[in-house]
């Protein structure tokens, strides 16, 4: 009998491992990941609360990376100051990248003007310290791809990507990366399923945004990182690629634009 192909090799590019979904069974979490191929977790804060927690978890973990940010869908949690407060944490625990950041103009009551301040401020500590940026976009392509056009040179991902073909294009003509996720994994996702398929190879991560974004097969549950098998399985096939050689790429890209030490 020949003996079981060894796991794929992947990179959980976006990942929300600190939150409290996760306290119960962190570790069996963890080891099913592992188990699966997993060998590195980008984990993105979402408010300055939260960065403690984060810190300590990547810390107790080798495979676990985190990224300082200030997502836009917490808007009320955050300060003027947290910004001041965002580039002494980058300086005394460095992350590999700035994030989540971004713009939602999706949500009502998020003022768009008060993102803008909270996400181009990042964008400039992003450059200052040369670090890429983890990117959240929902509804708001456009804007992102005009604020990210005022920082020559920024690099980075824009996760959970569903934008059409001509922006992935110019996204990536400023050296963005997009991330995919379980949404792909969906019968009714024809449209992102054609994006995917004709991606340049360079410009694609894989991300779970567990513990939210599950995939068909676990539809209405918990998601978690263990299921990028599955996403990575999912877009070999939209792409007639094997997922081996799909996983090997996307994990490369990661390493590149992250700096992870995979070895």
């Amino acid at each position: 009998m020949d003996a079981a192909a060894p796991p794929l090799r992947l990179v959980d590019s976006h990942c929300h491992l600190d939150v409290a979904q996760f306290d119960p069974d962190r570790d069996a979490v963890l080891a099913r990941a592992r188990a699966g191929g997993v060998v590195a977790h980008v984990v993105p804060a979402t408010h300055r609360g939260g960065w403690s927690k984060l810190g300590g978890l990547c810390e107790a973990q080798p495979d676990l990376h985190p990224a300082w940010g200030l997502h836009p869908m917490f808007l009320a949690d955050h300060a003027p100051d947290d910004l001041d407060r965002l580039d002494d944490r980058i300086r005394t625990q460095r992350p590999v990248a700035i994030g989540e950041c971004g713009l939602d103009l999706f949500v009502d009551g998020l003022d768009p003007d008060v993102q803008a301040v909270y996400f181009e401020g990042q964008l400039r500590l992003a450059r200052a310290h040369d670090l890429p940026v983890i990117v959240h976009a929902r509804r708001a392509v456009d804007q992102v791809i005009a604020a990210l056009r005022r920082f020559d040179g920024i690099r980075g991902v824009v996760h959970s990507f569903s934008g059409s073909p001509q922006q992935a294009r110019r996204l990536w003509d400023l050296g963005i990366h997009v991330g995919i996720g379980g949404p792909v994994t969906y019968d009714r996702a024809q449209r992102l399923h054609r994006l995917v398929a004709g991606l340049p190879a360079d410009q694609l991560l894989l991300e779970t945004d567990a513990p939210d974004q599950p995939g068909s097969a676990h539809r209405g549950a918990r998601n978690e990182p263990a299921y990028l098998v599955g996403i990575c399985e999912a877009i070999a096939g939209l792409r007639a690629e094997d997922p081996a050689a799909l996983a090997a790429q996307t994990t490369r890209n990661a390493a590149r634009l992250f700096g992870l030490p995979l070895g």
